[in-house]
C-alpha cells in the first residue's frame, strides 16, 4: 500500500513540473501598441516683456486671419464687464491673455483681481454705421501690459485700410459721423495720449486697469464654445484661481429697466467714475465714492452734500432730493464743457440714456432729513 501512494505521489509531482517548467519561448506576451498623446496646442501670441510695447499691434499676434475681425487667437479670451464705461457710444470688444502657468487671484468683489506678470487686457474701440458708407469702423486698440514692475500702456491706432495699428503716445483727433440706431450722430473723437491714460488708470503713482473686477465679471457670456459665467470660463482657462466666493455681490446692467433705478444708477456711476472717485486717483479730494460698495452710504453719493465748488446756477447739493436742476451731479453729466463735464475725460457726448436715468433717480428721492 504504502508502495502505491509513493509511486502516485511521484507520479503527481512530475506532472506538476512539467506544466510548470515550459519553455518560455511558447509564452504569449502581447505587445502594447505606444498611446500617442494629442500635441498641446501653443498659443501663437508673442510677448517680449523686454521689448512691448511694440510698435504696430500686429507684432502681438492677438488676433487670426484679418485682424480687423477681431478674432481671438487660441488662448485670448473674450470677456464684457456688466455695466460698461461710456466713450462717445463707441462700441467695444475686450479680451484678456496669459503665459502659461499663471493666473489671476480674487482679492475682494470691488477690487482689481491680482494679475499675474505677463498679462494682456485688450480694449478695441469701434463704430458700426459709420457715414456716408454705413461701414464698421476701428478707431483704436488699448493694451495694459503686466511687467514684473507694474503695468505699462500699449495705444494702437488703426490706420485707413484697417489693416493694422500703431503705436502712438501723443494723443489725436479722429471726425466721425454715424448713425446710432435712426439718429444720426457725429463728435471728434479723442484718441488718448499717454497722460490722459494715466489719468483714469491711476492708483497712487501706479498704472491700474478698471473694469476687471469680480463684481463686473460676475455674469454669463455667449463664448465660442457656449455661454457660461464668465469668472467659471477664466478659471477652466487656468486664467484664475478657483477659491473665490461663491456669494460675490454684484453690480447690475444699467441698461435693464426692469430693475430697481438705484442700483442702475450705482452701477452706471461704479464703472464711469469710481476709479476717479476713489482714495489715491484723480478726484480723490472730492466728497463723493463712486465705488458699487462704497455707495450704499448715500452721502457717497452725494445725496443732500453741499459740494466743494461753487458752480453757481442754483447747484446747491451734490444730488438734491427732488431736484434734478439743482444737483451738481445731473449738471456735469449733462454738460459738454470740459471745464465741468463728467466724466472729465473720454466723452465729448451727452450719455442722453443714461442721463435721463439719473434725472429720474434724482426726481423720485425724497427729501434730506
Amino acid at each position: 500500500m504504502k508502495h502505491n501512494y509513493l509511486i502516485i505521489s511521484i507520479f503527481f509531482l512530475f506532472a506538476i513540473g512539467l506544466t510548470s517548467c515550459s519553455d518560455k519561448d511558447d509564452e504569449y506576451t502581447p505587445i502594447e501598441e505606444p498611446i500617442e498623446e494629442e500635441p498641446i496646442e501653443e498659443s501663437p501670441v508673442v510677448l517680449d516683456l523686454s521689448r512691448v510695447p511694440y510698435q504696430t499691434l500686429s507684432e502681438y499676434k492677438l488676433f487670426e486671419g484679418e485682424m480687423k475681425n477681431q478674432d481671438p487667437s487660441l488662448g485670448v479670451l473674450p470677456y464684457e464687464p456688466i455695466s460698461q464705461l461710456f466713450t462717445d457710444y463707441a462700441h467695444k470688444k475686450r479680451f484678456v491673455w496669459m503665459p502659461k502657468d499663471v493666473k489671476a487671484t480674487y482679492t475682494s468683489d470691488g477690487k482689481i483681481l491680482d494679475f499675474p506678470t505677463g498679462t494682456v487686457l485688450v480694449k478695441t474701440f469701434y463704430y458700426d454705421n459709420v457715414l456716408p458708407s454705413n461701414t464698421t469702423k476701428i478707431i483704436e486698440t488699448r493694451l495694459l501690459i503686466k511687467k514684473a514692475d507694474g503695468w505699462v500702456f500699449g495705444e494702437y491706432v488703426w490706420n485707413e485700410n484697417q489693416t493694422e495699428a500703431t503705436l502712438q503716445t501723443t494723443g489725436s483727433y479722429v471726425d466721425l459721423e454715424w448713425m446710432e440706431g435712426n439718429i444720426q450722430k457725429s463728435t471728434t473723437y479723442r484718441i488718448p495720449s499717454e497722460a490722459e491714460c494715466f489719468t483714469c488708470h491711476k492708483s497712487g503713482l501706479n498704472i491700474v486697469p478698471i473694469g476687471t473686477k469680480p463684481q463686473n465679471l460676475n455674469s454669463t457670456f455667449a463664448f465660442a464654445d457656449g455661454v457660461k459665467n464668465q469668472l467659471a470660463k477664466w478659471v477652466e482657462m487656468g486664467y484664475l484661481n478657483s477659491d473665490y466666493p461663491a456669494d460675490i455681490t454684484t453690480v447690475v446692467n444699467w441698461k435693464d429697466t426692469s430693475l430697481d433705478i438705484g442700483l442702475r444708477v450705482r452701477s452706471y456711476l461704479d464703472i464711469n467714475c469710481a476709479h476717479c472717485h476713489q482714495e489715491g486717483s484723480y478726484c480723490d479730494y472730492r466728497p463723493m465714492r463712486f465705488a458699487f460698495s462704497e455707495t450704499t452710504n448715500p452721502a457717497n453719493l452725494g445725496i443732500c452734500i453741499t459740494p466743494d465748488q461753487n458752480l453757481g446756477n442754483g447747484l446747491t447739493q451734490i444730488v438734491f432730493p427732488g431736484r434734478p436742476q439743482r444737483s451738481v451731479l445731473d449738471y456735469r453729466i449733462n454738460s459738454t464743457d470740459e471745464a465741468t463735464r463728467m466724466p472729465l475725460l473720454g466723452r465729448t457726448l451727452v450719455h442722453e440714456e443714461a442721463a435721463e436715468m439719473i434725472n429720474q433717480w434724482i426726481t423720485q428721492l425724497e427729501g434730506c432729513e
